[in-house]
């Protein structure tokens, strides 16, 4: 059997060197095209060496020379800036991880997208910022859109497409994240070391914060309604604090299926790199009578109130859920810098939400109009001192 051809956008991120993990497994299994990061030239280096793609890719222009010398000597081609990123995506690959972190994920991947292979999705942002558009080039395309994200892939396992008329609804897991028990005073002072510090799971400093805050679980919802065919109304959440019931599907009929599995971000990315088939992960294996007891509770909407406001984006539709995403990433990197508190980060969604206007998107250049000016907005508001 030949090879399948890979390119990783995003390949020194969590899920990037993930994907790498189990790719180094089998070697003889994978042919790899491409590599791309943001700025982390020494770790895209080390990895470019080991698995020798066509081209390494680094976004950030100002590190060009430096993966340059690092590769010197090697056949890998070299570049950097938005168009070398988006010529990594176009490149002949079977299948691609779209892993790169944000809304700077949605130009690569629609590139990946429109050559109508298997892409891997592990951007929820993509689908939160211009989910239509995204679903609507999938099947323009003939893609393959596999979900990364280990609730969406959960569901994707045992969601009967054929019959999707007999599903009931969606139930999103969520961990809690480290201040599940917290109320709101205690939130008020955490840091951000703190709200990286997630007790499951192994996650970059954005997801991880997400996570603190729930707006993960928020944006989930919005993916999963683009992933899905569901309405809005049969999605909730549920908190579930051992991450060992990725989330569930119930149906009409009383039946509630669910995907089991240790918490290790290696299950969903091998069911999305050996699909059709499944291929052996190295994860740990799921002993339910060592774990004894497995919990659920609901989520309080006054202490998270990210769910409260992408359950709102998504009500609302049109570009609501592109300035949620949009303010949050600004927010989330104001706390990451110690410019405002942990529980500013939904003040200044909620902000912005009510500062811009949710008209429909038509095109990419829409989305990034409205992606702009939402990060302004939010950015002039915290740079204000929080002042209406």
């Amino acid at each position: 059997m030949e090879p399948r051809s890979i390119t990783i956008l995003g390949s020194t991120g969590s899920v990037g060197c993930n994907t790498i993990d189990l790719i180094e497994r089998n070697p003889a299994a994978y042919r790899i095209e491409a590599l791309t990061a943001n700025q982390n030239v020494e770790v895209l280096a080390k990895q470019a060496r080991r698995l020798k793609p066509r081209l390494a890719v680094i976004t950030e222009e100002s590190k060009y020379e430096a993966l340059k010398d690092a590769l010197w000597g090697t056949n890998i081609a070299v570049a950097s800036g938005r168009a070398a990123l988006r010529e990594a995506a176009e490149m002949p690959a079977d299948w691609v991880m779209a892993a790169i972190v944000g809304a700077a994920g949605l130009e690569p991947t629609l590139a990946a997208i429109s050559r109508g292979v298997i892409v891997a999705l592990a951007n929820k942002e993509c689908l939160a910022c211009a989910g239509e558009l995204v679903m609507q080039e999938v099947r323009a395309n003939g893609t393959t859109l596999l979900p990364v994200d280990s609730e969406h892939n959960a569901i994707f396992q045992v969601f009967e497409f054929e019959r999707h008329e007999s599903v009931e609804r969606l139930i999103l897991t969520a961990s809690g994240g480290p201040f599940r028990s917290m109320d709101r005073d205690q939130m008020a002072s955490v840091t951000a070391e703190q709200a990286v510090a997630h007790p499951n799971w192994d996650m970059g400093a954005k997801i991880s914060v997400d996570s603190a805050t729930m707006m993960n679980k928020g944006l989930e919802m919005i993916e999963a309604y683009h992933l899905f065919p569901v309405d809005a109304e049969q999605i909730e959440v549920v908190i579930h604090p051992q991450s060992v019931v990725h989330s569930l599907v119930a149906y009409i009929d009383g039946s509630v299926l669910a995907q089991l599995g240790s918490p290790d971000m290696r299950t969903p990315i091998a069911y999305t790199l050996g699909w059709p088939k499944r291929i052996p992960a190295p994860a740990p294996k799921l002993d339910l009578a060592a774990l004894g007891s497995l919990t659920f509770e609901r989520p309080d909407a006054e202490r998270f109130p990210a769910l409260r406001l992408a359950h709102a984006a998504l009500e609302t539709g049109g570009g609501a859920p592109t300035i949620l995403n949009a303010a949050n990433e600004i927010a989330v990197h104001g706390f990451l810098k110690g410019e405002i508190g942990f529980l500013q980060i939904t003040e200044v969604v909620e902000h912005t939400l009510g500062k811009l206007n949710n008209g429909s998107l038509a095109s990419l250049d829409d989305v990034i109009a409205l992606d702009q000016d939402a990060r302004a907005k939010a950015q002039a508001y915290m740079a204000n001192g929080m002042s209406r």
